[in-house]
């Protein structure tokens, strides 16, 4: 939309996309692969060495240790895992699965082994994905102690009678679970949430996409200018560690929070998808639809109902807080979900820097949403201030230049925010920003307080 403003013909403000490297998204993929092969549980060196790689690209990054046995309202903080090593080994001394080759093949929280058995107990502790037959599954046993190893269906199909001998030097003992967590001071108090998860081995788009586009958000929101809103960005183990932390801070977050949201598979690059807040009614789905709808040839998008990932924990009763998810393929809607196929392949910078683009045009919405005031009685003057043509032939071509100028002020009443008056113009929230710029510097327009 062209605007004549101050007597020049400008396009839509792009001083914030400026501060945005077209070369992001291969930035995001490259950081993505320094994470990616880190083996990752709910507790252990593997989240701590994911954050303290977030922490050198986010210096602000702190690192919070949660002790065994803490009570958490209705559950309780796990024994810290840790693995150094896992394999089988045929009857021939062959190593015929390893760990060190893929994190994925071990059970997440298998309890230690080294013994011998033949391959009908063995089968016992394997599994596999028949539908899937080169994958190897993702499996966990967080809360009951077990131990198993994953293969591909093809390699359990080829496994002969025999014995095998099995190790897992693992370590189930009283430890912490550890968090990141960033805030971002702004002229207000008032905060933006954002959660992401680090507790999942090597998978690209339901693990490692998160961290990177949240981590990248928050570089984001310290080069913005004049910033608005305080930020908070956490980086926590699934479940169990949105439970701890909101346990810590729901008093701070129910009366700071304006609106948040869960990121989690944001990396491929099929379609967008979007998740609501329980009630669906929250300032943060407002604004992440109203993106959607005007920034993103299509999306899908699912009822509350449907979701399964931490926003759930941050809507539960009693809780209540205003968090949704944007995503791109959702969670257990792509068919390498929760498998080794779900790899920096199905994550890609075209994907990545998607993500990116839709958060940070939500975080910039954010930032300029408000209920507006024109701050004259009827309609101002607006030619003696430059912002209407001085000499004028008539016809469509200078409606088309100011009207969303003008159709601004006559919603600008004070009892609509932004996003109501950019629906009812059918335009995106951002092709009024340079309007709002103007209004303001010629003292026209305020806010409702």
């Amino acid at each position: 939309m062209r605007l004549r403003l101050n007597g020049k013909n400008m396009e839509e403000n792009n001083s914030l996309n400026d501060m945005i490297s077209p070369d992001w998204g291969s930035q995001m993929h490259l950081f993505a692969s320094k994470m990616f092969p880190i083996c990752r549980s709910l507790t252990g060196n593997g989240v701590r060495e994911t954050l303290k790689i977030i922490k050198g690209l986010i210096p602000e990054l702190k690192i919070h240790e949660v002790p065994t046995g803490t009570k958490v309202f209705d559950w309780e903080v796990p024994n810290e895992w840790n693995i150094r090593d896992a394999y089988i080994l045929n009857s021939n001394g062959k190593k015929i699965v390893d760990f060190k080759k893929n994190n994925l093949h071990v059970m997440s929280y298998s309890t230690p082994i080294n013994t011998e058995m033949d391959l009908e107990e063995l089968n016992k502790h394997l599994y596999s994905r028949p539908d899937l037959p080169e994958a190897i599954p993702y499996v966990t046993s967080f809360y009951k102690k077990a131990w198993g190893f994953c293969i591909s269906e093809v390699q359990r199909r080829s496994l002969k009678e025999g014995k095998y001998k099995v190790v897992i030097d693992s370590e189930l003992a009283p430890g912490s679970l550890t968090y990141g967590e960033v805030i971002l001071p702004g002229a207000s108090k008032k905060e933006i949430f954002f959660s992401t998860y680090v507790c999942h081995p090597s998978m690209g788009n339901n693990e490692i996409s998160g961290p990177t586009v949240t981590s990248f958000l928050a570089k984001y929101v310290k080069s913005l200018k004049n910033q608005k809103y305080t930020y908070r960005l956490i980086f926590i183990p699934e479940t169990i560690g949105s439970i701890t932390y909101l346990s810590k801070n729901l008093n701070h977050l129910k009366n700071q929070m304006v609106a948040g949201y869960n990121l989690s598979c944001v990396g491929d690059n099929r379609q967008f998808s979007f998740i609501p807040s329980r009630n669906g009614k929250e300032l943060s789905d407002k604004i992440a639809l109203h993106v959607l709808n005007n920034h993103v040839d299509s999306f899908v998008s699912y009822p509350f109902l449907e979701s399964g990932s931490d926003e759930r924990r941050y809507c539960s009763p009693g809780v209540d807080l205003p968090v949704s998810s944007v995503l791109r393929t959702r969670y257990g809607d792509y068919p390498e979900y929760h498998t080794s196929l779900d790899d920096l392949t199905v994550v890609t910078k075209e994907g990545l820097q998607g993500a990116f683009s839709i958060y940070s045009k939500i975080i910039r919405v954010l930032e300029k949403n408000e209920n507006y005031k024109i701050n004259t009685l009827c309609e101002p003057q607006l030619g003696k201030r430059g912002l209407y043509p001085s000499t004028s032939t008539g016809g469509k071509d200078i409606w088309c230049e100011v009207k969303n100028l003008i159709n601004f002020i006559s919603y600008a009443d004070g009892q609509n925010d932004l996003v109501d008056i950019a629906d009812i113009l059918n335009v995106s929230a951002v092709e009024l920003f340079q309007i709002i710029d103007e209004l303001s510097k010629n003292d026209l327009l305020g806010i409702k307080q």
